[in-house]
């Protein structure tokens, strides 16, 4: 069969193009002729093909998300559409890859279906109305598709309360994770690689705390920041080792206002090299607002890592069907999460055994 996926970013730091990048790989291995279409493509191709839109080079990041959600199926659709013309079904990953995959069902008689994981509600008073106008668009796309993958319970009764959807046109799809690489087998890590994480950030004798994923404001880092200083002013051995890239302009910058030298940076790192950082790490981390599946906490859990999360979004569901080992703390209560932080970290030896 020939498929086509389709997403707006193909990139290793976004959760959805790991995901995107997860089923291209799992669908060639299948036999089928698979390629990936994207506005931006950095992923290597295993297996399958990629085609790149494109986007201008001279774009703003806020001009680029608008280009990529409103623009090109107003400007040039045709271009894109024409390229699906003989791909017998059509996964697409996010509006506006919806609209490009309708017009390819109508038009061609392509299977559509839509993988959805729900829609940030946006944070400033300009993102709150850019979200609602997306949502608008999104739900009316998602709601011609054949079929529709919520990636959760959570995220698929959240589409039908809000929208005019069919329950019997959805069905959940958990995200899946490669065991071969996530996992507590240390004999199967790269050591050179972990052993040289540890040595270019000094984490010999240290107890690490890891969070992997965006630098974006419903991820809510600084309030990470915030509680793992409260607690390092007694715990000098302490770390906290932040893995992402910024995703909205300026919100880095006050990141870095607020660290210190004993909370790390690491920028995007590649996919080979993520399960290292689960390895080193004691305890993974996350103080996000709002999640529709949480693929990191996941992963650091299939690395016997423990888990550390607000009851927020789709974490009780997570912690029922994946996370057996960790604590689901009330959203707000920031000393819980405090006290769930040094449980977890008195408990493990503070010796790099990788070394």
């Amino acid at each position: 069969m020939k498929i086509a996926i389709l997403t707006p970013t193909f990139n290793y730091y976004s959760g959805v193009d790991r995901v995107a990048q997860d089923r291209a790989e799992r669908l060639s291995k299948k036999g089928h002729d698979v390629t990936v279409f994207a506005f931006e493509a950095k992923i290597k191709p295993k297996g399958y093909k990629v085609i790149d839109f494109g986007v201008p080079d001279n774009y703003s990041s806020y001009l680029i998300r608008f280009y990529y959600r409103f623009l090109p199926f107003f400007i040039t659709k045709e271009k894109y559409v024409n390229m699906l013309k003989d791909y017998d079904k059509i996964i697409s990953f996010l509006y506006p890859m919806d609209a490009l995959a309708y017009q390819a069902k109508k038009r061609y008689g392509s299977k559509y279906i839509a993988w959805f994981s729900g829609i940030a509600p946006g944070e400033s008073a300009f993102a709150k109305m850019h979200m609602k106008i997306y949502k608008i668009l999104y739900y009316s796309y998602l709601n011609k598709a054949d079929e529709i993958e919520c990636v959760s319970n959570f995220v698929r009764n959240k589409l039908i309360e809000e929208s005019c959807i069919s329950i019997d046109k959805t069905r959940v799809e958990y995200n899946e994770i490669d065991k071969k690489r996530f996992n507590a087998n240390v004999k199967k890590l790269n050591f050179d690689k972990v052993n040289q994480i540890i040595k270019e950030y000094n984490l010999q004798n240290k107890k690490v705390f890891l969070y992997v994923g965006r630098l974006a404001t419903s991820k809510r880092v600084e309030l990470l920041i915030k509680m793992f200083k409260m607690e390092k002013k007694e715990h000098p051995e302490y770390k906290l080792l932040i893995v992402g890239k910024e995703t909205f302009k300026g919100y880095f910058k006050k990141l870095l206002s607020i660290a210190d030298e004993d909370i790390i940076f690491t920028g995007e790192v590649s996919d080979k090299d993520l399960p290292a950082y689960y390895a080193i790490s004691d305890v993974y981390v996350t103080a996000s607002s709002d999640e529709g599946f949480n693929l990191p906490a996941v992963e650091a859990q299939a690395c016997g890592k423990p888990v550390v999360a607000f009851d927020v979004g789709v974490h009780k569901e997570l912690f029922k069907e994946f996370i057996k080992k960790g604590v689901l703390v009330q959203e707000g209560d920031i000393d819980g999460f405090t006290s769930a932080m040094n449980n977890y970290a008195n408990s493990i030896s503070s010796k790099r055994q990788f070394i």
